[in-house]
């Protein structure tokens, strides 16, 4: 299923015209286990997740609406993991399916935001604790990245301002490792992936 959205995404993004640069602060051995964190300003963002991570080894974490939209109902029937962000209870059930993705070597892409925010043009706003907390509690590395322009392309769903062609560039930060906090670090975590993205959308 990552395959077919993989290829989907690209392809589709090809045919308007858009497509995606990355770039790293140090290369990435796709083989190990992460929580990917990016900010959120586009549904492009999706489409660049799955083309960044090189092998279909890894699932997102999304609000429960997409269960809705006839295409993306197919990934959280199958591969992805829907939270009601309401719901404390489905919130639970997500994270610990969350957890269980991980242990078994599954890499999970959570845009720590929650959502797109509404503002336009966007600004990131403060993270949700649980992918740090998880992170923190599995000793599993987070991957910031820095999504600086999708939003110029396309933001949210394009029904308000359109789209455009053009190159989302995106990037990769280098893993930061969780091996030696304590659960008590949670919220300095959480504090320190929330800068170095805001930090480099603001170079």
């Amino acid at each position: 299923m990552n395959a077919i959205r993989r290829t989907w995404g690209f392809v589709s993004s090809l045919l308007v015209g858009i497509l995606y640069s990355f770039d790293y602060e140090q290369p990435i051995d796709w083989n190990k286990t992460y929580i990917i964190c990016p900010n959120h300003t586009s549904n492009l963002d999706i489409t660049a997740m799955t083309i960044l991570i090189k092998n279909n080894n890894h699932c997102f974490m999304g609000k429960e609406e997409l269960l809705s939209n006839f295409v993306t109902r197919l990934f959280f029937k199958t591969v992805d993991i829907p939270v009601n962000r309401d719901s404390k209870m489905s919130s639970y059930r997500a994270f610990k399916k969350a957890s269980e993705a991980l242990a078994d070597g599954i890499s999970v892409i959570i845009f720590p935001e929650g959502r797109i925010p509404h503002q336009y043009p966007p600004q990131l706003h403060d993270f949700k604790n649980g992918p740090f907390r998880l992170a923190i509690d599995l000793k599993i590395p987070i991957i910031p990245v820095s999504s600086i322009n999708t939003w110029k392309v396309l933001w949210d769903t394009g029904l308000d301002h359109g789209s455009k062609p053009g190159i989302c560039n995106i990037f990769v930060h280098q893993p930061v490792e969780t091996a030696n906090l304590t659960i008590n670090d949670a919220d300095a975590l959480r504090d320190r992936v929330h800068t170095i993205i805001e930090q480099k959308l603001q170079a």
